[in-house]
């Protein structure tokens, strides 16, 4: 819608000495502002910002807090009081603020907004998830990287029970969710020449038996998948399963889970980097 509007250009006639110069047409600028600001409702913020950016009427009708509120999600006020600092701030500083990563429960979860919809998007780091032996050093190891969210992923060198477990209590909008698995089949290591590298010498055991992703809700939702883990050297996003919030006023658990524990053959060369929520219809972004 924003690509409609146009700057209008005065244009003033100089005439002869004594004559009177006609009136100028009105512009943009001479809209009142409150009627500028009901326009900006019906705009994507990124359309917004580029038309404040015109002149002053349009600059001060972008600032209106009812704008703002109109593309907050609608559980904004269980963002702010989790994630930031001040309550009081203008709308518009609360939308900005949210469009950054933010992190909680110790840094362990990360929230945020897209900057275009003001959908809510949520990442889930491996140390907050319950590993098995991830405190014995002869399977696992936390490993310092700059392709993970959190700079280190959780990373398997060995082991024959794999079992990875995780819940999360958040106020969703309402609306459809999908939840994966972030992983890599192989270890980052630094860069050699600026080129990524990823040594897979140690993955074994994932082509015998598939690993099993399941996820339930507090009101009773359920989702279970299986899949091989095959593809090396790069991460992949495993979907888990969908969900959908309905009362974006009242807490939703979810727990979630990557399962393989076929006992038969041990498995390793895995890095588990984290677990993320997106809403359903991104789901092309992570494929």
């Amino acid at each position: 819608m924003g690509t409609g509007f146009s700057i209008f250009l005065r244009k003033t006639s100089t005439g002869l000495l004594g004559s009177s110069s006609p009136p100028e047409k009105p512009g943009l600028g001479d809209l009142p502002e409150s009627c500028i600001s009901s326009i900006f409702m019906y705009l994507d913020p990124p359309e917004i910002c580029k038309l404040a950016q015109m002149n002053r009427a349009f600059r001060a009708a972008s600032l209106a807090d009812f704008v703002w509120e109109s593309k907050l999600p609608s559980n904004y006020k269980f963002l702010v009081d989790k994630v930031l600092d001040h309550e009081n701030l203008p709308k518009k500083e609360i939308y900005a603020r949210l469009c950054q990563p933010n992190r909680f429960d110790g840094g362990t979860k990360e929230v945020w907004l897209d900057k275009s919809c003001g959908q809510v998007f949520l990442s889930i780091s491996s140390k907050a998830l319950r590993i098995t032996g991830i405190d014995d050093r002869r399977y696992w190891s936390h490993i310092p990287t700059e392709e993970s969210r959190f700079h280190t992923v959780a990373y398997l060198q060995q082991i024959w029970w794999v079992e990875a477990l995780g819940e999360l209590e958040f106020e969703f909008p309402p609306g459809s969710y999908s939840l994966y698995f972030r992983l890599q089949l192989g270890k980052t290591c630094p860069k050699r020449f600026g080129r990524r590298v990823c040594n897979a010498d140690q993955v074994h055991g994932w082509h015998i038996k598939p690993v099993r992703f399941q996820l339930s809700t507090s009101d009773g939702q359920h989702a279970l998948s299986e899949c091989y883990l095959h593809q090396q050297g790069s991460w992949v996003h495993y979907h888990v399963g969908d969900f959908v919030a309905i009362d974006n006023h009242k807490p939703m658990k979810i727990k979630f889970s990557m399962v393989q524990i076929d006992c038969t053959h041990t498995k390793g060369g895995l890095s588990l980097d984290s677990v993320l929520i997106y809403p359903s219809k991104f789901r092309e972004k992570l494929i």
